[in-house]
């Protein structure tokens, strides 16, 4: 059986992180190194205050540098956000006492350092795991009987079919599994999740184990529909969204609204549980391009053989 262990830290690795801290490594040798030489680069004289500043401030650079590249964690990132604004401030207050030579020197600096703060402070936001909890419902009706509904769901590989975000599914046990799945940002996450309950045609609930990139939990209840037409499909999922309400306002702005997503996972899922498959209009892409399209057929004229069968 497969076995999958989840980093120590989430920022182990990451390419952004270990550039940032790499960066910071740099460009704090280079002060505390030639503080003189520094002070000057960026247009201010050489004075002995000046360069016990340029100093202090690549000590703290350093600093950082071991922080992300040894034991990366948000605060080190967040940290690094704060000397970005002193740094700012201290060129905002050269500039204003300028006496014009190197003036120029001090403008592009601090259009860097802005810059820089900037990345710094995606950086930090996007990787910082605070989180908000969210509740989702969604109900739908298909044709099939709630036993073949309910085996379908039961398929775990088959649900990145209709699941936008759900890149794998793998089967690690009896009662086990191991997702993987896109996220805003082009990120990815991953969790292992174990079910906690499973009556054939009624009910599959599930949860996520703990230490999980993303917390979830939720449950699929499959009832008759009215009239014994069908299966009524209701869906209640529970997790916590990254980033917290401003990880969960910037996802909504990229297009990913979480509500929308249920409802369009779901109408794929009856278009499979009635069609074997998810059906398109002629000219929309193919493919899980932009995490909204699936492998999928054109719509297509009914052959003769398949018209005789639907008015027989």
């Amino acid at each position: 059986m497969t076995t999958y262990t989840r980093s120590t830290s989430h920022l182990q690795g990451d390419p952004l992180v270990r550039g940032i801290g790499w960066a910071s490594a740099l460009l704090g040798a280079s002060q505390v190194v030639a503080p003189a030489g520094f002070a000057r680069a960026l247009g201010v004289n050489a004075t002995s205050r000046h360069r016990s500043t340029t100093a202090a401030v690549g000590v703290r650079e350093l600093v950082a540098a071991i922080g992300l590249l040894g034991r990366p964690h948000p605060a080190w990132l967040w940290g690094r956000v704060g000397g970005d604004l002193m740094d700012l401030m201290m060129l905002t207050r050269a500039l204003k006492n300028h006496n014009g030579r190197g003036f120029g020197r001090t403008v592009a600096a601090t259009a860097t350092v802005t810059a820089v703060t900037a990345t710094d402070v995606y950086v930090a936001m996007t990787r910082t795991h605070r989180s908000t909890p969210m509740e989702l419902t969604a109900i739908t009706t298909v044709t099939p009987p709630p036993d073949e509904v309910h085996a379908l769901w039961s398929d775990l590989k088959r649900l990145p079919d209709f699941m936008a975000h759900v890149d794998e599914v793998l089967v690690t046990g009896p009662r086990t599994s191991h997702w993987r799945a896109s996220a805003p940002f082009g990120k990815a996450v991953e969790w292992d999740a174990e079910t906690t309950q499973d009556v054939p045609g009624e009910l599959i609930a599930w949860r996520s184990v703990e230490g999980s990139d993303v917390d979830n939990s939720g449950e699929v209840r499959f009832e008759p529909a009215p009239g014994g037409q069908g299966t009524e499909i209701r869906v209640t999922l529970r997790y916590d969204v990254p980033g917290g309400a401003l990880g969960k306002a910037a996802a909504r702005y990229f297009g990913e609204e979480p509500h929308q997503q249920l409802d369009d996972d779901l109408r794929r899922f009856k278009q499979i549980a009635e069609t074997g498959e998810v059906i398109r209009s002629e000219g929309a892409p193919g493919g899980k391009r932009a995490r909204g399209e699936f492998p999928q057929h054109p719509a297509r004229p009914l052959t003769d053989g398949e018209l005789k069968e639907a008015l027989a």
